[in-house]
């Protein structure tokens, strides 16, 4: 039985009609770039995550670069974050010409520490960039009330947990920006590269929009140097189009999650060193990734692959032991539980149109009776 890692024809099948009317408006209308379509997307996706304001852009790493150039993070400025997610999160600090501070994570839930953020501030330190990892968020009380008293922002990576909850906040909707991506293998995914930042804030929201058309306030007057990071109108109408149905498809993946625990809980209970199954510490994780940790990670894996079931790993190397950022210092042993994941976790098949006999393959195929 062939089990891919994901497979996205089965949801393009199943609304077909929808994305092919939506995408041929666009086309009808030759309004490509911003307009109606992607406004009406941009308020839909900020009242599902339960902000007052959403601004589209052409990426989920291009969100995390507007939302710091709105702060005016640059040389000299500091940001906490995690080494543990994908390069976009350090990488959108560094282009500011910022400088990433990396705490480790909670081996629990693979997302940032808090109770180590507070030793890596200094007096340069700007913001916090929390990572809510895997669909699942990061736990943002504390992470706010640290940057309350420290006069920081909050940017929310939340590229993977559209939908997730936490002690009633949405993710995205937690800290002063929310940052989503609609690559396509997000659990709302577009048919290219998009992304939106969200906030409760106007004035933030209106730079954001002036940011992301080169600063430009009124035509050919710019107020800000900023970039072109502008979503597309047939991008946004793929989005709007599939937002409707999202909840179906994360209450699926939650099911497939589900069973995924009952084929592997005993092994995991019983041999808690061999594996172990991702654990849900919030009101909603959105499982973007089905993500178990095995000692022996790389031999599963080529037995996996051996048996046509395809997996993932996320991530290889954390991102304080990258080449490109080896002149801030670190080194192999500083952050332990990040680097112990690098070499333990793989993702297994999750997407919402999996079958219960395509989990039950996976399952046995990864633990043999």
């Amino acid at each position: 039985m062939k089990v891919p890692l994901l497979d996205l024809t089965g949801q393009y099948a199943s609304i077909k009609a929808e994305i092919d009317a939506a995408i041929a408006r666009v086309v009808a209308s030759q309004r490509f770039v911003l307009g109606p379509v992607v406004e009406a997307c941009e308020e839909a996706v900020a009242a599902y995550v339960g902000s007052a304001h959403g601004v589209g852009v052409s990426s989920g790493t291009d969100a995390l670069l507007v939302a710091l150039m709105a702060e005016d993070i640059g040389p000299g400025d500091e940001v906490v974050t995690t080494p543990f997610s994908f390069f976009a999160t350090a990488g959108a600090i560094a282009r500011v010409g910022a400088t990433p501070v990396f705490v480790d994570i909670d081996p629990a839930t693979f997302n940032i520490d808090p109770a180590l953020i507070e030793d890596r501030i200094t007096t340069r330190t700007r913001a916090i960039l929390p990572v809510h990892l895997f669909g699942q968020m990061a736990d943002m009380a504390p992470i706010m009330e640290i940057a309350r008293r420290h006069g920081l922002v909050v940017i929310e990576d939340a590229a993977q947990a559209i939908g997730a909850r936490r002690d009633g906040q949405t993710a995205g909707s937690a800290g002063h920006y929310g940052c989503f991506s609609f690559f396509p293998t997000k659990n709302l995914g577009g048919y290219g590269d998009g992304g939106i930042v969200v906030t409760d804030d106007p004035a933030r929201a209106d730079k954001l929009l002036a940011l992301r058309v080169h600063g430009e306030t009124t035509r050919y007057h710019h107020r800000f140097v900023g970039g072109n990071f502008r979503l597309d109108a047939l991008q946004a109408a793929v989005i709007h189009a599939k937002l409707p149905h999202l909840d179906r498809w994360t209450d699926q993946r939650i099911a497939n999650a589900s069973l995924y625990r009952g084929y592997l809980g005993d092994l995991a209970t019983r041999h808690p060193n061999a594996l172990t199954l991702p654990r849900t510490v919030t009101d909603r994780h959105v499982f973007n990734q089905f993500v178990v940790r095995l000692p022996d990670r790389n031999r599963t894996r080529l037995r996996l692959e051996a048996a046509d079931i395809g997996t993932a790993i996320y991530y290889p190397l954390p991102l304080h032991l990258q080449e490109c950022f080896a002149g801030l210092g670190y080194g192999p042993g500083d952050l332990p539980n990040s680097e112990r994941a690098a070499q333990e976790v793989l993702a297994l098949p999750i997407f919402p149109e999996l079958t219960a006999g395509q989990i039950r393959h996976v399952a046995r195929t990864l633990a043999p009776a």
